[in-house]
């Protein structure tokens, strides 16, 4: 698979240009195995230390930071991979066939290069920690705000507006994902301790079952981080599912809610996956009925379906 720089020296016609040298060629990034042995040791040791402490309550706070630490790194790499692709495409255009010129794209690609081999190497290392996470707090981990993503991530999270566009242009983005929409639906919920591993084994059923008959499933999502989401963020991650989130856009107030609704159904989904919500997600089960969409009602005590309850009940 082609690197995104690679791909745009094909395309400005410098495949064959080499500019490494000796010096520079010793300077390598060490190997995908050595990042992940580090990241897991830092991590057992961190949290280790922690375990059975009053700082163990903090743990999944300063998890979430561990993870967010390797993710920034990887943005400035890009920035910096940004800087210096917009520096060749300047020189090239400005290329008079001096030794100067030539020295100066010379130097803008071997910049993009190292900017590039940087990041990838802080998104491999993310995804290690981020895997760690997941299995320390059973959440798949997520940034505040942007996307989660990288060629080789199977699980990647895409930003959903930008799924979105992908889908509508001719040619999708290599980093979008392909396969068949699922939406998954559902609100805040409170359970108590007893309960909760009961909720979390009916979801993760019913994902399994869901996964069962659509085997190239897209996991489509608000990505909640304190609601019922996680849960499910968690188990795409554990299964290296796909996932494309559509957060809530804030500037449309109390329509957030309906225009994201809008959203999922537009992705024409093969099933909608609802738990307990409010009203907006009433709305959605009952606009994707309309529109002959499989939906499969959770909405019963403890994440069961509401038939189910109702004959207990008689």
């Amino acid at each position: 698979m082609q690197t995104s720089l690679a791909a745009q020296l094909i395309a400005l016609g410098l495949e064959n240009l080499n500019v490494r040298d000796a010096e520079s060629g010793t300077l390598e990034i060490p190997s995908d195995d050595a990042m992940c042995q580090t990241v897991t040791a830092c991590w057992n040791d961190l949290f280790g230390l922690f375990a059975d402490t009053p700082m163990e309550r903090a743990g999944e706070d300063l998890a979430w930071g561990f993870v967010n630490i390797f993710h920034k790194a990887a943005e400035k790499q890009e920035r910096l991979l940004d800087d210096a692709t917009d520096q060749i495409r300047l020189a090239i255009a400005e290329d008079d066939q001096s030794e100067i010129a030539s020295s100066n794209l010379e130097e803008a690609i071997e910049k993009a290069r190292k900017a590039e081999e940087a990041m990838q190497a802080f998104q491999t290392m993310r995804e290690e920690a981020a895997m760690l996470y997941c299995s320390e707090t059973t959440h798949s981990w997520r940034p505040f705000s942007g996307a989660r993503n990288a060629k080789w991530v199977t699980s990647a999270m895409v930003e959903g507006r930008a799924y979105l566009k992908a889908r509508s242009d001719t040619k999708r983005a290599q980093a979008v994902p392909q396969g068949t929409p699922v939406v998954f639906s559902g609100g805040r919920m409170k359970i108590d301790a007893v309960d909760a591993t009961e909720f979390a084994d009916n979801l993760f059923r019913t994902l399994d079952r869901v996964r069962e008959r659509v085997g190239d499933r897209v996991l489509v999502h608000g990505g909640d981080s304190k609601g019922i989401d996680r849960f499910a963020a968690g188990w795409a991650e554990r299964h290296k599912i796909p996932q494309v989130i559509f957060n809530l856009d804030m500037r449309l107030g109390q329509r957030a809610g309906f225009k994201r609704n809008e959203q999922f159904l537009s992705l024409n989904p093969r099933y909608v996956i609802a738990y307990p919500g409010n009203g907006v997600l009433e709305r959605l089960v009952i606009d994707a009925k309309q529109r002959r969409i499989n939906v499969v009602d959770r909405r019963g005590p403890l994440g069961t379906p509401p038939a189910q309850a109702a004959a207990k009940a008689a």
